[in-house]
């Protein structure tokens, strides 16, 4: 079996891993990558993917930062906490840099005989490879090119009108166990630790309200921030933020994964999470094909999207509503949501409930 992969990101790089793990040929294509990376992006990994990406796909844990806490305030009801999950002594999610695991898996690929990075040279590229039909099976990681256009336009869409701000903050050493979420007036700032002394921020301001230029931003991340003494604020870099949900996953031998699947909102950090479980699903649909003997062909899409497609719908829904319920509750100066909504954070039952969904997404 031969497989071509479209793009260069996290999903390209983590599924052509399980493939050549399995002894397929895959060949990764994209466009020449830009020197000037993200530096400030990272991801949290929950505990259940990461034993996943670990056994599977490659250990990390060199490289990861534990969080054992998340605290969730509002700033509208006296910056009081709302919810308080974790313990401090079981691990609720990992932090990693996104460069880091990019170069992590990059040289891990390398290694492999199987595997091939080859240039997108022009826009022709993506006709010339439907044409020659060389591949058994094509997977697009690319939301903007021109097969994403042409058969996989038809989506689920939603504009939050926000504007994503990232940054590292470089600060005195603490434990910094403890991941903090505050909804503010202007949208969900995340404080994420990265070590004993980073911590990486994401701020969601609506920009159609709130056009604020880069010195405001980091006066905010600085009003916000009450546990760390802040050294230096990195550079500060942005994305637009939407939701979306393709309503078909294949055409022919071609299947649309990761962002081209679902786009979510990361208050939750839950967007590469959906793509690591669907990682797991057609890793377990390919193997279960290679145990009995079967071919490897088109009909491993048709079962992954029967498999995936309603339960991430349902999950990136459910983060987006429980997303408006806390951007509600921020808007509004209502005592009585608030202590709602803190209560069914103090049960116990439901606070393992809110774990779970966020370890696991609808998997049990």
């Amino acid at each position: 079996m031969k497989v071509c992969i479209i793009g260069d990101g996290l999903t390209s790089l983590s599924l052509a891993k399980i493939l050549i793990n399995k002894k397929i040929n895959t060949h990764i294509y994209c466009k020449k990558k830009s020197n000037n990376l993200l530096l400030s992006r990272t991801i949290g990994i929950s505990k259940d993917n990461l034993e996943f990406f670990k056994k599977k796909i490659l250990d990390v844990k060199k490289n990861i930062w534990k969080i054992k806490k998340i605290e969730i305030f509002s700033e509208k009801i006296n910056t009081n906490k709302i919810l308080d999950f974790g313990n401090n002594i079981n691990d609720l999610f990992f932090m990693i840099k996104n460069n880091d695991l990019y170069k992590l898996l990059k040289k891990e690929l390398s290694k492999s005989k199987l595997f091939q990075n080859k240039i997108i040279k022009n826009d022709s590229f993506y006709q010339e490879l439907l044409k020659k039909n060389e591949y058994d099976l094509i997977v697009n990681c690319d939301d903007k090119n021109y097969i994403s256009k042409k058969y996989f336009s038809k989506k689920i869409k939603k504009s939050y009108n926000n504007f994503a701000y990232t940054t590292i903050l470089n600060h005195n050493e603490l434990k910094n166990n403890t991941a903090v979420q505050v909804f503010t007036k202007y949208g969900p700032i995340a404080y994420l630790p990265l070590s004993k002394n980073e911590t990486s921020v994401v701020y969601s301001i609506n920009y159609k309200i709130n056009n604020f230029n880069e010195k405001k931003i980091i006066y905010l991340i600085k009003k916000y921030n009450t546990k760390l003494t802040i050294k230096k604020i990195n550079k500060l870099n942005k994305f637009e933020l939407k939701l979306s949900n393709l309503r078909n996953y294949y055409f022919s031998n071609i299947l649309a994964f990761g962002d081209c699947l679902h786009k979510i909102h990361p208050f939750a950090g839950q967007g590469l999470n959906m793509t690591i479980r669907d990682i797991r699903v057609i890793s377990n649909i390919i193997q279960n094909k290679i145990d009995h003997g079967l071919q490897l062909d088109s009909s491993i899409l048709n079962e992954f999207e029967k498999k995936t497609r309603h339960i991430n719908f349902l999950f990136s829904f459910g983060i987006d509503s429980i997303f408006e319920m806390f951007n509600f509750n921020t808007k509004i100066k209502n005592q009585n949501l608030n202590k709602m909504i803190n209560l069914l954070g103090k049960n116990k039952v439901l606070n393992n409930i809110f774990i779970k969904f966020a370890d696991r997404g609808l998997f049990t």
